[in-house]
């Protein structure tokens, strides 16, 4: 429970802007495609913090890097709640984004606590926590920007992390390293890892289109809602987002059938599924119910995709679990800001029909790679020396 709960709250921060971008567009009076580049930044933040200080999980003792990192987070946040311009709120996001990846941290010290025959059900239970955060951040952040502004959802988050960092320090068990590497050394092993494991490669590219279709739809759906016929207020954007949380309960579920080794048969399905729900968005724009129905079928989609990875990847390599976090992460992270930023110039040069087409295309192309894979016929565990 500590642990979803950790993950959930601080992968929260890099979704808390997505519903905001109306309230903040205006507050700093700018276009859509400027504001849209708030969560392009702060997914590229995660993206380096994946390379860059995921692989240290490997390397130093967990709950004192998770503290530090902790610590700068709730700095990031505190320093975007206090923004004078948006300039000073993009540097706190890209900073808060990097040093948010403690929660890709907490995900493989949970699989490594794991028996290996129920890893896939335990990591599971904790993405629960972290895709529920992702999920209702969305909507906790609506809600208390439409009670006391958007400033109040920073400075809030900034006191959750500062918490979070006390608490953690105080409470997780120690794991010993898995690593005596220097961090240089840590950084071509990361390397290595991708050229080794043909599966990273694989996974890492799936879940980048799911997430960046994931991303597309999230980045721009307030400027639907907030735009005629719907002209939503703050807090029922909120409430639309909440819908999304119902895509949570799958997780567990997902790990269940990654155990039975369903995980290459059922990835064609979920990115199918994904672009179907894309496809009926688009359709549907202006029937709310539809619109709703979409992205919970969206949000399931990609959090089973997610899974699906991440019980892949586990299997690899048991003492470069952080390191090959960081490239999965990484990779499909990426892959997010590259759809928030196509679906922000989408919507500003065409319709919403046009950002529902370019984000189904993601996950069509991940299928389409499906079909040339032949990984999964490789001996679960890779030959030594990859570390």
């Amino acid at each position: 429970m500590l642990l979803a709960t950790s993950c959930g709250l601080t992968v929260a921060n890099l979704y808390y802007a997505q519903p905001l971008l109306e309230m903040l567009r205006r507050a700093f009076q700018l276009q859509d495609s400027t504001a849209g580049l708030l969560i392009t930044l702060t997914q590229l933040g995660y993206a380096a913090g994946m390379v860059f200080l995921v692989p240290l999980g490997d390397r130093i003792e967990n709950s004192r890097l998770v503290s530090v990192l902790l610590t700068i987070t709730a700095v990031g946040m505190a320093a975007g709640s206090f923004a004078p311009n948006f300039t000073v709120l993009l540097i706190a996001a890209l900073v808060a984004g990097a040093t948010s990846v403690v929660a890709q941290v907490l995900v493989p010290y949970a699989a490594d606590l794991a028996p290996d025959e129920l890893r896939g059900a335990v990591v599971g239970k904790v993405m629960s926590g972290l895709l529920a955060g992702i999920l209702l951040s969305r909507t906790v952040a609506s809600l208390l920007a439409d009670v006391a502004g958007w400033r109040a959802v920073y400075l809030v988050s900034a006191a959750l992390m500062a918490i979070l960092a006390l608490v953690l320090r105080r409470v997780l068990p120690r794991r010993a390293p898995t690593s005596t590497a220097s961090y240089t050394e840590l950084l071509r092993s990361t390397a290595r890892l991708v050229r080794v494991h043909p599966r990273l490669r694989r996974r890492s590219f799936y879940h980048a289109c799911m997430f960046a279709a994931f991303s597309a739809f999230w980045t721009t759906i307030s400027y639907v809602l907030t735009s005629a016929p719907y002209n939503y207020s703050q807090l029922q954007v909120g409430l639309f987002a909440l819908v999304g949380a119902a895509g949570a309960l799958v997780a567990p579920l997902a790990g269940r059938l990654a155990d039975r080794g369903l995980v290459h048969r059922l990835t064609p399905v979920t990115c199918l599924l994904a672009a179907a729900a894309l496809v009926w968005a688009g359709l549907a724009v202006h029937q709310i119910l539809a619109l709703a129905a979409a992205a919970i079928l969206l949000d399931c989609a990609v959090q089973c995709s997610l899974i699906f990875g991440q019980h892949t990847i586990y299997q690899l390599d048991e003492d470069a679990r952080a390191r090959i976090t960081s490239v999965y992460i990484a990779t499909f992270f990426i892959g997010g800001a590259i759809g928030s930023q196509l679906a922000t110039l989408a919507y500003h040069m065409g319709t919403w029909h046009t950002v529902t087409l370019t984000a189904a295309a993601f996950p069509v192309i991940a299928a389409l790679a499906w079909t040339t894979d032949r990984t999964h016929t490789t001996t679960k565990h890779q030959p030594a020396g990859t570390t």
